[in-house]
């Protein structure tokens, strides 16, 4: 290549003195020199040459060089370019080329075209691909855009569907919504009827449950159902008559109010059963609720009263005794009978124990009824009201201190010592001194005197005997213990008349002299115990009478029987007791005949006319009859053959052997005639032996009298 040469540059005389030179390199030069490359487009512009045709470094360099040398080689140089310059080295193998000055102008000149185009045309393949991928993946979406469409078209098909048939359950949804409105106006009006006309759970509880005591609560709740009970009235009275709720309120209120009356009376016969067991007698705030309530239910009020009598009688009676032979805690003050010797002071001083015992029952009845106190001075006469409130005072006050008038006089059994001892005395003195001195006429009178005031006092145990009250809780059918007390007292006196006989009377005067003793003791016993049971049944239908009749008489019986002077009152007790027996064999033989089917079979004989076939009779056919005969049977395999529940009750073993033996004696009777009647033929039945063969004793007689295990047969 050739080097163009470039003329120098005119000098400043020379540019402002000639005109300037027409050379073309000079004019580019000028037109470059005199351009502005302060814009951004222009800077840009170079930027991106400066990148594209920048000089290479380094394995950059020489890989571009090559790729440049190609270039160069496969392009014909002009010999007017100038700026490049190619060494080549052949041993080697490889061209290489070293830039010079104007080699990247010239490149750039040159190739300028063609290198943009390439970039443009490697950008826009670089384009290509991506918009290939964004162009798949624009597809894909499509696809997703599709069927999320159908999708969204099947759900506003779907939710014009739903809203179609959702209107009438959104109309009926709003009338319920106002339906709620109504019931919960309703509801409340309810539920304050509710709260006013009837109990809570807590207040049922507290009246029916046991675990809840007789209290303030208790009370409250009691005080709401007696509200409830007046509030009712506005509801009974309606123009059609008393309403439904009002009758369901009241029956439901009243039920509650029985339990808690019920509740109140077994609460205070309770506590009265405790009262006396403390030293403290003080009736509290709830004791006397309960009492003050009571007086709504008297028939519940006096039964617990009575409890309380029977409690303060018990009491007054064991602390009385106490005083007269203990005296009182750690023996002070000292017991009262230590001064039997002085009378005047041993009576003052059981009298003004009494009075003070007395005072202090007062006082506690006062509080229990809440009674207040009159203020009169003490000493002063009381004046006696005519309140109920007294009325029950009185009575359980004389209850109570009744008890303390036998330890205050000579009981029975001492008067008829001293009647006794006086009679002994009488008659010595008069077979020593003569009957008309005047000792024997003092002892004579004496004498009488002694017995009288022991008649007397037999006569009112006797009476006292009849007014006690039968115990209607009481089921069991021994004798009771009021009659068990009276024996013991009549055993004594009779112990005593036995050792003061001489031994030599005749059975004439043996009965004379005890006669009317007995007389005065057995017959007020036996008659309580006919009244006593008699009421008793009304009362308690299930109750044995008959047994305990039984019972009680034989005890009576064997209290008498050791004695001999006792021979005649035997004799009446043993004819009670004869008439009684019967009367529990005939009861028994129906219980009995009952129990074995036989019944209504032998009924219909005994009932039935002479001219009438028995088979004729409902309850004599042959399928009535075989079931009895079944029944019959069965009960011969049970234990009521050997014995009976009711009978094993009576005392006297030998009189419940007795009533049953006659029984099953009475039993084999009814069966043998049972038989025989089958057997006849006027009675048409068509195979009586059969039918009687079928069950045991298989109609024979003497094989029931083995089982039963009677001693023979009758024909």
């Amino acid at each position: 290549m050739s080097a163009v040469s470039v003329s120098p540059l005119p000098s400043r005389h020379n540019l402002s003195s000639q005109p300037q030179a027409q050379n073309p390199i000079s004019l580019r030069l000028y037109k470059v020199l005199g351009s502005n490359f302060d814009d951004e487009a222009t800077k840009e512009a170079l930027h991106t040459l400066s990148e594209l045709y920048g000089p290479p470094s380094g394995a950059h360099a020489s890989a571009k060089g090559k790729e440049v040398n190609r270039d160069v080689e496969d392009e014909d140089l002009d010999e007017g370019d100038v700026g490049r310059t190619y060494t080549r080295t052949q041993a080697s193998g490889t061209v290489a080329h070293e830039a010079v000055p104007g080699d990247i102008a010239a490149r750039a000149r040159k190739n300028l075209r063609r290198d943009v185009e390439s970039k443009l045309a490697e950008s826009s393949r670089k384009f290509l691909q991506a918009f290939g991928e964004v162009d798949k993946h624009l597809d894909t979406l499509q696809e997703h855009v599709g069927v999320m469409r159908l999708r969204c078209d099947e759900a506003q098909t779907q939710l014009e569907e739903t809203t179609g048939a959702c209107k009438s359950l959104l109309d009926r949804a709003g009338s319920l919504r106002e339906e709620r409105w109504v019931i919960a106006a309703r509801q409340s009006i309810v539920s304050l009827f509710l709260g006013r006309f009837t109990l809570t759970d807590d207040e049922k509880d507290a009246i029916t449950s046991r675990d809840v005591p007789v209290g303030k609560r208790f009370f409250a709740a009691m005080d709401k159902a007696e509200n409830i009970r007046d509030d009712c009235r506005v509801l009974m009275s309606g123009e059609d008559g008393p309403t439904k709720a009002g009758l369901d309120i009241l029956s439901a209120t009243s039920g509650y109010l029985e339990q808690a009356y019920e509740k109140i009376f077994r609460w205070c016969c309770f506590e009265f059963r405790q009262m006396g067991r403390d030293g403290q007698l003080e009736a509290n705030l709830s004791m006397r609720e309960a009492v003050r309530r009571l007086r709504e239910r008297p028939e519940l009020l006096s039964e617990a009263l009575a409890f309380l009598s029977q409690t303060r009688q018990t009491t007054l009676l064991t602390t009385f005794t106490d005083a007269l032979t203990r005296g009182g805690p750690g023996g002070l003050p000292r017991p009262i009978e230590l001064h039997a010797h002085d009378p005047l002071r041993y009576v003052g001083d059981m009298l003004a124990w009494v009075h003070q015992a007395i005072a202090a029952e007062r006082e506690f009845l006062e509080g229990l009824f809440g009674v207040r106190g009159d203020g009169r001075m003490v000493g002063s006469v009381r004046s006696f009201g005519e309140s109920v409130e007294e009325e029950w005072m009185s009575e359980l006050m004389d209850a109570a201190v009744g008890k303390l008038c036998t330890p205050l006089k000579e009981s029975s059994i001492t008067s008829y010592k001293i009647a006794n001892l006086l009679q002994f005395y009488l008659l010595t003195m008069q077979r020593t001194i003569g009957e008309t001195t005047v000792l024997s006429q003092t002892l004579k009178d004496l004498t009488k005197l002694a017995y009288q005031v022991f008649y007397d006092a037999i006569d009112t145990e006797g009476r006292s005997l009849l007014r006690v009250p039968p115990d209607i809780d009481d089921m069991s059918v021994s004798p009771p213990l009021s009659i068990l007390d009276h024996a013991q007292v009549l055993r004594e006196i009779m112990v005593v008349y036995e050792s003061s006989l001489v031994g030599n009377e005749s059975d004439e005067e043996l009965y004379a002299g005890f006669r009317d003793i007995l007389d005065k003791m057995v017959d007020p016993a036996i008659e309580t115990c006919v009244t006593r049971s008699a009421d008793k049944k009304k009362l308690r239908p299930d109750w044995d009478q008959s047994v305990f009749m039984l019972n009680t008489l034989a005890y009576l019986q064997s209290v008498i029987e050791p004695f001999a002077f006792t021979a005649e009152k035997q004799g009446v007790i043993q004819g009670l007791v004869e008439a009684k027996v019967l009367q529990l064999t005939e009861e028994h033989y129906t219980n009995i005949l009952g129990e074995t089917g036989l019944g209504e079979a032998i009924s219909a004989i005994e009932s039935r006319q002479p001219s009438e076939p028995l088979s004729h009779l409902p309850a004599a056919q042959p399928l009535r009859l075989q079931s009895a005969l079944r029944s019959f049977s069965r009960w011969l395999s049970g234990p009521g053959v050997v014995d009976s529940p009711r009978l094993s009750q009576l005392t006297v073993q030998s009189l419940a052997t007795r009533v049953h033996q006659a029984v099953l004696q009475q039993i084999a009777g009814a069966y043998q005639r049972l038989c025989e009647e089958m057997r006849r033929p006027d009675n048409r039945y068509e195979a009586a032996a059969t039918l009687l063969g079928s069950e045991r004793p298989f109609g024979q007689v003497h094989l029931l009298y083995q089982i039963f295990g009677l001693g023979g047969e009758e024909d």
